[in-house]
């Protein structure tokens, strides 16, 4: 599992707010993007939506799928198509780790966040357990009563 360095400068494009209510995150991954150049622009003026952005494994690679780029301003007929699907770079030890959990235990990769460190696009994927309606319920309830004990100890 791969983590950003305590100082870099990490540059928050998009984030999928709705995953951890919807899955259960078990691993995540830093993964490279494979980006055009007007792709690139177009992340670096913020305009994304990874909220419906998942990634599968063929042929032994990576792609994510669903994730969309808005084109670029001044992209002309060099622009991008806002859906394609991106080639995420993982080391092959990583990949082969994420395939084995996927097809033998039915789990799926979500992406996280989209964001910029050190100049490089990279996208953070979950392995994931969809969550059943009763695992979304005790969850909200942990946090109510987690803000309850955190209020009460605030009062004493």
């Amino acid at each position: 599992m791969t983590k950003p360095a305590p100082d870099a400068a990490v540059e928050t494009i998009a984030r999928n707010k709705r995953a951890r209510h919807d899955y259960e995150i078990l691993e995540t991954w830093e993964a490279g993007l494979v980006l055009t150049g007007t792709e690139v622009k177009s992340l670096r003026a913020g305009r994304a939506q990874i909220g419906d952005a998942y990634a599968v494994v063929k042929d032994g690679e990576l792609w994510l799928l669903n994730a969309h780029i808005a084109p670029y301003d001044q992209g002309n007929i060099y622009n991008h198509d806002p859906t394609r699907t991106r080639k995420l770079l993982l080391h092959g030890k990583e990949i082969r780790h994420l395939v084995g959990a996927v097809e033998r235990k039915g789990l799926t990769l979500v992406a996280l966040e989209l964001y910029f460190t050190h100049g490089r696009a990279k996208v953070r994927i979950g392995l994931a357990r969809g969550k059943q309606l009763h695992d979304k319920r005790a969850d909200l309830k942990a946090r109510v009563d987690e803000r309850e004990m955190q209020r009460a100890l605030r009062a004493r």
